[in-house]
């Protein structure tokens, strides 16, 4: 079993190689009975769940559904399969999930492709015949391994970039397909151009495409089988169960993020997903903090990959820049281990951008940033850092200069904190400005950005009923059940075909 948050080995299989494929890294995901959802999302949603859980195992006929996607841990759409797997076995599918092998230049591109499909201009290897050439090489290693597990007639969905060099393997072998993308653009540009240029020929052979958003739908695949499915979080993860005051400070307490507030460290317990109790054991990889933030100081929190895209740095200089107006605020950007997540190469250069960032700011301000890598080796802990973080916050940001949906955003919203993010992408979706929290129409306006972040620091009143109003509204529309009914409806109609 390849445990969430290990690092995979990478291996590279050349094209016509007359070697063994390598074994694919599996996640084994404990299933959950879905009914388990009517606690929060009331008995006549859960039904509703059940009955198409019902009619889509009499579709597939004991067919499987498998996900394949890049990496187990450190983004969003891990995060999501972790759920989506957990309650499609719970409800008696056959349902598995496996993760792509490939070297440094495999990601190298296909992070590329990723900055490309957000309209974001990007370094990386030319997309020329050698760089195709490549591609096609390690996505042919991968689906001659994939194949192993796949049968004739087994639905399969391919993730974003990396795995669409997998398609026509798969349809060759006599698998429905799917692919996914969870990323885009609403203003299509050179540079999309140029990613769909490269991704086309190897999509052309899909039965099915999911987006998050209609409008980052390509006009290439008019009149073809196209579904719009936003992602969702699971109210019931550790990342999302509603956390006691008392227990975030300790688990803060715990990896440096807090001070105690009598000097005395409760224990930083929580229940896991089994319902065994957890202790927050590990320290985060990297810290950079003169000292914990004070018990009773207010916290500005933004959690996300340490991708250019998300802006930390310009998070970071912001709140440096910000007069004296968040002066007695404190500010953690927090990310995953830049060592743990293998598709996504730029993560280091982007921590040590904000730790340099971090070094030259006066001692004044210095004290009051923290910057932080989470432990990866184990996911559930992991997350309960994370849900300490954002239950504490006196606000959650996301200034992300592009963004797919945003599920940090979602998060925040469920735990009813007031939030500031950027009016890109996904985000648009999920906050009507003024309602759900703080929309910024030009991500780039830091001194916006610190205005309203410096406002809701200091209006309970308004941050409070952003917060209420935010998370009533993913009451509504981003809790899990509503991806599953939509999911399981694209599985009964991609297996009739």
């Amino acid at each position: 079993m390849a445990h969430p948050g290990t690092p995979q080995p990478q291996t590279v299989i050349p094209r016509g190689s007359h070697a063994a494929p390598p074994v694919l890294p599996e996640a084994h995901v404990p299933g959950a009975d879905p009914l388990v959802l009517s606690g929060t999302v009331g008995p006549a949603r859960a039904d509703k769940l059940d009955t198409a859980f019902r009619k889509a195992r009499e579709a597939l006929a004991g067919r499987r559904i498998i996900d394949v996607n890049s990496t187990m841990n450190g983004g969003g759409v891990a995060e999501m399969l972790h759920r989506l797997q957990r309650y499609s076995r719970g409800a008696g599918l056959d349902a598995r999930w496996f993760t792509m092998l490939g070297d440094p230049a495999f990601f190298a591109l296909t992070k590329q492709l990723h900055h490309f499909l957000h309209g974001a201009n990007a370094s990386g290897p030319p997309l020329d015949r050698a760089g195709t050439e490549h591609y096609a090489a390690v996505c042919e290693a991968n689906a001659r391994a994939l194949l192993r597990a796949v049968r004739p007639g087994d639905v399969v969905t391919l993730h974003d970039p990396q795995a669409a060099g997998l398609v026509a393997h798969l349809r060759l072998a006599g698998a429905r397909v799917v692919w996914r993308c969870h990323i885009g653009t609403d203003h299509p540009n050179p540079y999309t151009d140029r990613a769909w240029a490269f991704l086309q020929p190897w999509l052309e052979m899909a039965d099915a495409y999911v987006f998050s958003r209609e409008q980052y739908v390509p006009g290439w695949l008019a009149g073809r089988r196209v579904a719009v499915i936003r992602p969702s979080i699971d109210p019931l993860s550790a990342k999302n169960r509603p956390l006691a005051p008392s227990a975030a400070a300790a688990i803060l307490r715990r990896v440096g993020l807090r001070a105690p507030a009598d000097g005395h460290d409760g224990p930083a317990i929580y229940r896991r997903g089994d319902g065994s109790v957890g202790h927050v054991r590990r320290n985060p990889t990297s810290l950079y903090s003169a000292s914990p933030p004070p018990a009773d100081a207010p916290l500005i929190v933004q959690v996300s990959r340490w991708d250019p895209l998300k802006d930390m740095a310009s998070v970071l200089t912001s709140f440096a820049e910000a007069d004296g107006s968040l002066d007695g605020a404190h500010l953690a950007l927090v990310g995953p281990d830049v060592t743990g997540v293998t598709d996504d190469p730029e993560g280091g250069q982007v921590f040590a951008e904000c730790v340099a960032l971090w070094q030259r700011l006066p001692d004044r301000v210095r004290t009051r940033v923290h910057l932080a890598c989470l432990p990866m080796a184990d996911s559930e802990e992991n997350a309960v850092i994370v849900n300490a973080l954002q239950c504490s916050a006196a606000v959650v940001t996301q200034k992300s200069l592009a963004e797919g949906f945003g599920l940090t955003v979602t998060e925040a919203m469920w735990k009813g904190r007031a939030v500031v993010a950027s009016a890109v992408g996904g985000i648009r979706d999920q906050i009507e400005h003024g309602v759900h929290g703080i929309l910024l129409d030009d991500p780039r306006d830091s001194v916006s950005f610190a205005a309203h972040t410096s406002r809701l620091v200091g209006d309970h009143c308004l941050a409070g009923a952003l917060g209420a109003g935010a998370r009533r509204r993913v009451q509504e529309n981003f809790l899990d059940d509503r991806q599953l009914l939509q999911q399981t409806s694209l599985y009964r109609k991609v297996a009739r075909l």
